[in-house]
């Protein structure tokens, strides 16, 4: 069996944007700020989906789905994130797992960090894990002007 790894990161800037919704790992929180970006800017998505194409040496999800063409405009990035799955698959890869570190101090996660983990699950097929961090005022993150993720996958051939 041969096994890779992969590290994917994303960072989006908060936007006050009351109709714009605040998605993290698939799930909408309540909040009147709102990530900015071409897709929902659903960073854990994205961070995921990068770890995933890394692993297979597949590049990554700008490579993919780059935000100079309008069909992502607004996209669902669980969409995105299993769309990315099927590549890696396509290429003889089969996800092992993922895990995912956010660092934001808002929204809280924990109440949903269970139902984050389910919907990105699904979307990959394997298990994905999701864990809160806070920046404790450090830098923009700790000022709140964003939110960033990272995640490691594995994957197997």
């Amino acid at each position: 069996m041969r096994v890779r790894v992969g590290q994917g990161f994303d960072v989006h800037r908060f936007v006050e944007d009351v109709e714009r919704p605040l998605v993290l790992g698939g799930v909408t929180f309540e909040s009147e700020r709102a990530l900015a970006g071409h897709s929902d800017a659903d960073v854990v998505a994205h961070a995921c989906a990068d770890a995933l194409l890394g692993a297979a040496g597949l590049g990554d999800i700008g490579q993919l789905f780059p935000d100079t063409d309008p069909a992502w405009a607004g996209a669902d990035s669980l969409e995105l994130l299993a769309e990315a799955t099927r590549q890696v698959r396509a290429a003889g890869w089969e996800p092992g797992n993922v895990d995912a570190s956010l660092v934001t101090d808002h929204p809280k996660i924990a109440p949903m960090r269970d139902e984050m983990g389910r919907r990105l699950s699904a979307a990959v097929g394997a298990p994905v894990t999701v864990k809160g961090r806070r920046a404790e005022g450090l830098g923009a993150l700790g000022r709140g002007e964003g939110v960033a993720c990272w995640a490691v996958a594995v994957v197997t051939r």
